[in-house]
């Protein structure tokens, strides 16, 4: 399979300046081109005191607002949302946008905005069980026709009704590296994704997935693995340095020259990664997006 990019955005626009949020990737995208098949939202509710944007409604949005490109989330907080009620939003979504949108989903794990946005906050082990009936209940009410029940541990449907159904099926995308959540990414999945990681991290990740598919009797070849994360590119290392910010580094992000870059991205392909949702650092700045859509992507896979 072909290597495909996604683009990811940004928590929200600069502080006092939300025009910022689209115009910038007004002049990002159409030099992106072809090279950059979706967008990706990430769902947080805030970052410290920094603007950000809720998820859905950046996704419903964009969705409309640029009609060729796929939307999906990266990754969703299962308990921010009832799990019927999310199943229902996605059917609409997927049915307005023709078959457009992917579901990203995950345990949730940034407890101060549980806190403040009212939430409780429940042990991880409560979180994964949740997770797993939230996918059920999206697997039921996708497929099955008519009235629906479902009975978990933690969510309940009585009777409920999901029309129209989503078509094509929505692929799912499971984010996490732990045992319970790699698991249930090969029961109920279609792509499988693990963020700022490095090789070694993701090549040890990549062998619990093989496990689990064999213990499930999973096709390998099924499911796609991906990486969600940064790009921080400049003409030299100290360059790409700067533009990390201290934050993002060689160890939790691609960082370096652009064939720097292409190395560290080509040794996640040789292990079966197939899929990039990349933010990239200091868009919309013309000699990053020349590096990119150039020096980069063409090389890649």
């Amino acid at each position: 399979m072909a290597v495909e990019f996604g683009l990811s955005l940004l928590a929200g626009p600069p502080k006092g300046q939300p025009e910022r949020f689209i115009e910038d990737l007004d002049a990002s995208l159409p030099h992106l081109g072809e090279h950059i098949s979706s967008l990706w939202m990430t769902d947080h509710f805030f970052w410290d005191e920094d603007p950000t944007h809720e998820a859905w409604t950046v996704m419903a949005f964009l969705a409309a607002y640029y009609p060729t490109l796929t939307i999906g989330p990266m990754v969703l907080g299962q308990s921010y949302r009832n799990p019927a009620l999310l199943a229902k939003m996605a059917a609409t979504l997927q049915s307005l946008s023709h078959g457009r949108f992917y579901m990203g989903i995950g345990a949730g794990w940034k407890e101060d905005e549980y806190r403040a946005y009212g939430y409780d906050y429940p042990t991880p082990k409560v979180r994964l069980e949740q997770l797993e009936d939230t996918l059920e209940i999206f697997t039921r009410l996708w497929t099955q026709p008519g009235k629906v029940t479902y009975h978990g541990k933690h969510y309940r449907i009585d009777d409920a009704i999901c029309e129209p159904k989503p078509e094509p099926m929505i692929p799912i995308v499971v984010g996490g590296g732990g045992e319970k959540t790699m698991s249930l990414a090969v029961k109920y999945a279609q792509n499988w994704n693990l963020s700022d990681a490095t090789i070694d991290r993701y090549t040890d990740r990549l062998a619990i997935l093989r496990r689990h598919c064999e213990t499930h009797g999973r096709e390998w070849s099924s499911i796609r693995k991906s990486w969600f994360g940064r790009v921080a590119v400049g003409r030299t290392a100290s360059e790409a340095e700067a533009r990390g910010g201290g934050k993002w580094r060689r160890d939790n992000a691609f960082l370096g020259t652009p064939a720097e870059i292409v190395d560290q991205m080509n040794a996640f392909v040789a292990v079966d990664c197939d899929f990039f949702m990349i933010d990239i650092l200091g868009l919309p700045d013309p000699d990053v997006i020349s590096m990119v859509v150039e020096e980069i992507i063409p090389k890649v896979g």
